[in-house]
């Protein structure tokens, strides 16, 4: 009988859309029904388990599923002994304490005897013991945001993305506690082949996470302009040059951060490149 690797994955929202993104790039091919809660890759040796997203981390842990994309803050909130084995970059927030924007707020210890509304009470918990303070917490599910507005807690402790959320409920963000993101975790206990099949599927992530943020750079020099134009675009390694048919002419091929991208492409023309032909890059595998 064929080893299958057992991923567990959310079954629905932002956070199912994204990883199941990922395993495209990672060129594995599935079929995901709607109303199904399992799917077998076409040609790659996983199975697909669709759950809430609270339940994965006991999952794995339980040996359910054998691996699952999951978000760091329910990770960390769930405490369940399972590995994380990849950060996987997407799916970025930031688990938040955050106040009515009248509160004068002085650190974490304005928050000392007050009353705070979270779906988060474990992480919270530690951060006031970290911090010695000592204050109440109100564990809710869903719309932590109105808490204050309805009298229920002083503070919340929640997600935040982009913060709109807050500022529509009158409240402003006070204090980081967790930074989160997706990540892949694993059971503790994998027999040898399905550690193997896991090491595949890793690789194959990092050859799509190290293409992230980068652009393919093709473009013709003069060669007195050689050193400048290296010093701009390293590559990899080194960058890859080619005497083209004009005489005192090349042509280099080279690597190039997102981030730098339009700084490196006004300093490449500064040195005299010509024809600079930019692609997107699908995987590096280095």
């Amino acid at each position: 009988m064929t080893t299958v690797l057992r991923l567990a994955i959310q079954k629905s929202g932002r956070l199912s859309e994204d990883s199941l993104q990922l395993i495209k790039e990672c060129g594995i091919d599935y079929n995901k029904s709607d109303n199904k809660l399992t799917s077998k890759a076409f040609n790659f040796p996983i199975e697909f388990l669709f759950l809430r997203d609270d339940d994965i981390p006991g999952y794995v842990a339980d040996g359910v599923a054998d691996i699952g994309i999951v978000g760091e803050n329910v990770f960390v909130e769930k405490a369940q002994p399972a590995e994380v084995v990849e950060k996987l970059g997407f799916s970025k927030c930031r688990l938040s304490i955050a106040v009515p924007k009248t509160f004068s707020y002085n650190g974490i210890k304005s928050l000392h005897g007050l009353s705070i509304a979270t779906s988060y009470p474990n992480i919270l918990a530690s951060y006031l013991a970290e911090n010695e303070v000592k204050a109440e917490i109100h564990e809710i599910s869903g719309s932590v945001e109105i808490a204050p507005n309805i009298g229920l807690a002083e503070a919340i402790c929640d997600l935040v993305s982009s913060g709109s959320t807050l500022i529509s409920n009158g409240l402003k963000e006070a204090d980081v506690v967790l930074q989160s993101q997706a990540i892949l975790i694993a059971n503790n206990n994998l027999n040898l082949e399905k550690k193997k099949i896991l090491k595949d599927l890793i690789f194959r992530i990092k050859a799509v996470q190290q293409a992230k943020n980068k652009k393919y750079i093709l473009l013709n020099f003069p060669n007195e302009s050689q050193e400048k134009i290296i010093s701009l675009l390293p590559g990899v390694k080194s960058p890859s040059i080619m005497p083209l048919a004009s005489e005192g002419w090349s042509s280099l091929h080279s690597v190039v951060n997102e981030n730098e991208f339009w700084e490196v492409i006004e300093k490449l023309k500064e040195a005299g490149a010509e024809g600079i032909l930019v692609i997107p890059i699908e995987k590096i595998i280095l």
